[in-house]
């Protein structure tokens, strides 16, 4: 991941979301005003957690953890407190089984432990912490502070806030509001199924390799190293693209509750696209790597919008 992209999404969140906030609207009502200071003190309290946790067991998984379980508490904590209105409901359910599906998925990769500061970490983590930028430890302890811990965790907190600004909507639910509703509900089920594919295909994989045979006399298309086969031929991240699209039909419930098409709320679904860039690009440099093919892949497939067919 690149140094100079994440000062620049640091440095955007600082600057982009007052302005926005300023400039944009709607301003919070007192109400919200208290709500959003208790999610703060929980974002607060997560960050502190991540960062004394990672730094003392070098585990940096530990944001990862917590990723899919505090914007399901975030949304709840909202609706309660805006009355429990059909909008937020829904949003808050459908907010729950994005996390279910997440924690789920990244909880058989070996995450979570009894010892909680345990779990497999992710690899990506490992890689970064050995690139030069990083070696003295220091270095590393900023980056842990600001990046993974402080900022991961305001990002988490960012894309609920359309639920936030709803809080004050007297607007009943809507045409606008089902079709956020459907768009969201099949995003979680497009990323569901990429994450099956993925599952599988890596499961496969290993299983021969555990067995004795060499990565290149797998049978295709397990001998690319990556998984080309189902969504995964037609985008090279449909996970990716599902997660972003699924905080985006998060943002349209703020269009149906009559908050209007542009408002503030949006901060979170934009910092999230441009993160996944960056974490794609990562991946990308590290499956480059590894994988010979992994050039032609990038070359024929697109990064996230399902496109042209993937022929080996």
């Amino acid at each position: 991941m690149n140094v100079k992209l994440i000062g620049s999404l640091l440095a955007v969140s600082l600057i982009a979301c007052p302005l926005l906030y300023i400039f944009v609207g709607p301003a919070l009502g007192p109400e919200q005003l208290d709500v959003l200071k208790t999610l703060g003190i929980i974002a607060g309290c997560s960050a502190l957690f991540c960062f004394t946790v990672g730094e003392i067991t070098r585990n940096n998984s530990q944001m990862d953890k917590v990723w899919s379980l505090l914007p399901p508490v975030y949304v709840w904590v909202i609706a309660v407190a805006g009355g429990m209105t059909l909008r937020l409901v829904v949003m808050a359910v459908l907010v729950t089984l994005w996390g279910m599906r997440l924690t789920f998925n990244f909880g058989r990769k070996g995450a979570y432990s009894i010892k909680f500061w345990e779990g497999e970490e992710d690899y990506r983590w490992k890689v970064l912490r050995e690139k030069p930028e990083f070696k003295a430890r220091w270095k590393w302890a900023l980056f842990d502070l600001f990046f993974i811990s402080i900022y991961q965790n305001a990002l988490v907190l960012m894309i609920t806030f359309p639920a936030l600004v709803l809080m004050g909507s007297d607007k009943p639910f809507g045409v606008v509001d089902a079709v956020a509703a459907a768009l969201m509900l099949g995003f979680i089920v497009y990323e569901t199924i990429a994450d099956e594919q993925q599952w599988a295909f890596q499961t496969k994989k290993w299983k021969m390799i555990k067995e004795g045979r060499k990565l290149e006399d797998l049978p295709a298309p397990y001998n690319n190293g990556f998984n080309t086969v189902g969504l995964w031929s037609v985008s090279r991240h449909p996970n990716y693209f599902a997660e972003q699209g699924t905080w985006c039909a998060f943002y349209v419930f703020t269009i149906g509750g009559g908050i209007g098409i542009l408002n503030w709320s949006m901060i979170g679904a934009l910092l999230l696209i441009v993160l996944f860039l960056g974490s794609s690009s990562f991946a990308e440099e590290i499956s480059g790597g590894k994988y010979p093919k992994y050039a032609d892949y990038v070359a024929s497939v697109s990064r996230f919008f399902p496109g042209k067919l993937y022929k080996a």
